[in-house]
């Protein structure tokens, strides 16, 4: 089911009561990598109860502002993330898109994308990066956590012509960077 482009939602839809939260590591990753890149517009695949979303809006925060487009189809989360949100002070910098990403990620993106967290259904990875690779500026940061469930995905990123460079980063994460 991790690997199917027709099951994710069933799967998903399965486990809107469970939180799929990033790794602490990988949170305080994120929020390394959004302060140090000083990144002010950043887009999120999966958002879940908005745990990562948390640690990038608070590097959005402390990068002086800036906007954090994430997306989530399951209803019951998309609450849970607001209210984790409003408790950090954050939701100001986060505009939720609640539907299926395919949808929600496709149109009115910024024309210039600092950094992308993948942490999604894995599949669909790589249409992810189809809909907001001609926004990534060079240098942005695409982190794409459990990406070993989306061969295709680690195939593009890491191919020598692929307009990337990338590495496996601790046991889950891949780090991509856009040249």
């Amino acid at each position: 089911m991790m690997r199917s482009k027709t099951g994710y939602r069933e799967l998903y839809g399965r486990l809107k009561h469970v939180p799929l939260a990033v790794s602490r590591e990988t949170g305080a990753l994120l929020y390394m990598l959004a302060r140090s890149s000083r990144a002010r517009t950043i887009v999120e695949f999966g958002t879940s109860f908005g745990i990562s979303t948390l640690h990038l809006a608070a590097a959005l925060r402390d990068n002086g502002g800036g906007r954090l487009i994430t997306s989530e189809f399951e209803p019951s989360k998309v609450a849970r993330a607001r209210d984790n949100l409003a408790a950090g002070g954050l939701l100001d910098l986060v505009e939720i898109r609640e539907g299926d990403a395919l949808r929600t990620l496709g149109t009115d993106l910024p024309e210039m994308i600092d950094l992308v967290l993948l942490d999604g259904a894995k599949s669909l990875y790589p249409d992810i990066l189809d809909l907001v690779e001609s926004r990534l500026k060079p240098g942005a940061l695409i982190v794409a956590d459990n990406a070993d469930y989306s061969a295709d995905y680690l195939a593009r990123v890491r191919a020598p012509e692929s307009g990337y460079m990338s590495v496996a980063f601790a046991e889950d994460v891949e780090l991509s960077m856009r040249l």
